[in-house]
């Protein structure tokens, strides 16, 4: 390799590396906007400035930073960036395509599987989300009695590895009812066995582990790096999201909580409102797509159209999802709406799409505007759960993002045909 080659190279590398540190750099002033802090706390007229990737100032009398980037609020809405609680971003581009697919199993016990092996940060769903307010994800496997680990994403374009991903293992995900019967001889019942199997095993395993090593152990229900996958969920380190809708199934985990003091979170839980007082007395939330109101199985039979609004007046804490739809993400806030049509007040609904998630898998530093939080903003052109409003500006992780995406760009190539 000639010299100058090689010089160009080196000036290459250290523009890239320049260029990637130059955006935590990056100061932003969004100015004069109406800011929801956070649920129920706002400030008119109000500037955020943004610097080294965090919210440095919130407030109304800010002297913006020579040469920062500014971006004109008045008439607009900000808040913080919305965040998808159960979602396959990055994780299967054409669900009718096998090989891109990742994480959704048939059977069986995959606890030791971990989502963050298998996300793709370059899916063309990302930037899509974003065009909804979507600035983090929580990405999960699928299928089986119990699943694998889910991980917080970071919407922010291209963000590989460490960058990507905002904290791992999230959470353990586990099915019952109908989700669970294929891998559970069609019983209920017996599927709820196999977790209290599974859990009593891992349980032995950790008092065990050399006899296991030695073989000097009974045969467990599950492999030894999927019960080591479980010690973090036993000790209450990572909760164990249980993927169900009838009332029974969800009593049913709630016993197994109990007794072995599981931190745990309900998805979907269609039926829970019938026992939203267990719920609400066990500290237990719920993740809830507030259009699945049709009885589409038996598991389903007690919908309603105003569950998010039922369960948080029964002391619910909850956060609204699609439910696993990649696709669609971006129609999170819609569904937001659709609760607020239905019962919900719209302070409750900013928190079920922002601080509410954040909460129930303790990732503290976003879902908020404080000083300090990391830097997950959106800039809206009106009601963020107006369908009609659209995302004028949104910054991630400290960095402005394009609202670009797939559809976008086809749309402009071929709007002009010859």
């Amino acid at each position: 390799m000639n010299r100058t080659l090689l010089l160009a190279i080196v000036f290459s590398l250290a523009a890239a590396t320049t260029a990637a540190t130059n955006v935590h750099a990056q100061v932003i002033a969004i100015e004069g906007a109406t800011i929801h802090v956070q649920p129920g706390q706002t400030i008119k007229n109000g500037t955020v400035i943004i610097r080294n990737g965090k919210i440095a100032y919130i407030g109304t009398s800010a002297n913006v930073p020579a040469g920062a980037t500014r971006i004109a609020g008045k008439g607009k809405v900000v808040t913080a960036g919305f965040v998808e609680a159960s979602t396959r971003i990055g994780l299967v581009e054409v669900s009718a395509v096998a090989h891109t697919r990742e994480g959704r199993f048939g059977a069986g016990i995959n606890a030791a599987y971990r989502v963050e092996d298998g996300y793709n940060s370059t899916s063309t769903y990302i930037p899509i989300a974003r065009t909804g307010g979507i600035t983090s994800a929580v990405s999960a496997p699928s299928g089986g009695l119990v699943s694998g680990t889910s991980a917080w994403f970071s919407m922010r374009d291209r963000a590989f590895g460490k960058k990507a991903v905002v904290k791992a293992p999230l959470a353990m995900y586990v099915s019952l009812g109908n989700a669970a019967l294929g891998s559970a001889s069609g019983s209920r019942g017996m599927a709820i066995k196999r977790l209290r199997e599974l859990l009593d095993d891992a349980a032995a395993y950790a008092k065990r582990r050399n006899n296991f090593e030695r073989n000097q152990t009974r045969k467990f229900a599950a492999s030894r790096l999927d019960l080591e996958a479980l010690q973090p969920v036993l000790k209450g380190q990572v909760p164990v999201v249980v993927r169900a809708h009838r009332s029974s199934d969800i009593l049913a985990a709630l016993r197994i909580a109990s007794q072995l003091k599981l931190r745990m979170v309900i998805e979907g839980g269609t039926e829970a409102w019938l026992v939203g007082k267990q719920l609400a007395a066990a500290r237990v939330p719920v993740i809830l797509n507030p259009t699945q109101n049709l009885p589409r199985s038996f598991d389903q039979i007690h919908v309603v159209n105003n569950l998010a609004a039922r369960l948080v007046k029964q002391g619910v804490r909850i956060a609204i999802s699609t439910l696993g739809d990649a696709a669609n993400a971006r129609t999170v806030r819609q569904l937001a709406g659709i609760a607020v049509a239905n019962g919900l007040t719209w302070k409750q609904a900013l928190a079920a799409v922002t601080s509410n998630p954040a909460n129930i898998f303790g990732v503290r530093d976003r879902g908020t505007l404080r000083r300090g939080a990391a830097a997950d903003v959106v800039v809206w052109s009106g009601d963020p759960f107006e369908l009609s409003t659209k995302v004028d500006a949104i910054v991630v992780d400290g960095a402005l993002q394009s609202l670009t995406t797939r559809q976008t760009r086809l749309f402009n190539r071929y709007k002009k045909l010859r």
